[in-house]
């Protein structure tokens, strides 16, 4: 069942910026430091830190299996189809984590969401 948070309504409509930057890579930073008193911009730059450190560390498998499968036709084509993967997941992370910055809601991400960075 998805968790889902309730904060103070006047904290959502003041911070849904900052939620949105979470989600958009290094700009994680914003919220982390501009927003550090509201609890809805720190749950999504929870969510967003923790998207964009899962989206690093996928690369880096990626790039450690495609140093390792480099001289085969058939493991370049793994890679790409790895690389493509992982992309295509970030990108519909990110678009969920827009999604529920936007619409006022503290949605926690499927898969990557129950871990806790910032407090």
């Amino acid at each position: 069942m998805e968790e889902k948070v309730v904060f103070n309504s006047e904290d959502v409509s003041n911070n849904k910026a900052m939620g949105i930057l979470s989600y958009i890579g290094i700009l994680v930073l914003i919220p982390i430091f501009a927003a550090k008193d509201s609890q809805y911009a720190r749950f999504h730059a929870n969510q967003g830190l923790v998207l964009f450190i899962a989206e690093i560390a996928l690369n880096i498998i990626v790039r450690i299996i495609s140093a390792i499968l480099s001289y085969s036709i058939g493991g370049a084509l793994l890679v790409g189809v790895l690389s493509l993967a992982v992309g295509i997941l970030s990108l519909i992370f990110l678009i969920l984590g827009i999604v529920n910055a936007c619409s006022g809601e503290a949605k926690k991400l499927p898969l990557i969401g129950g871990i806790t960075i910032l407090k």
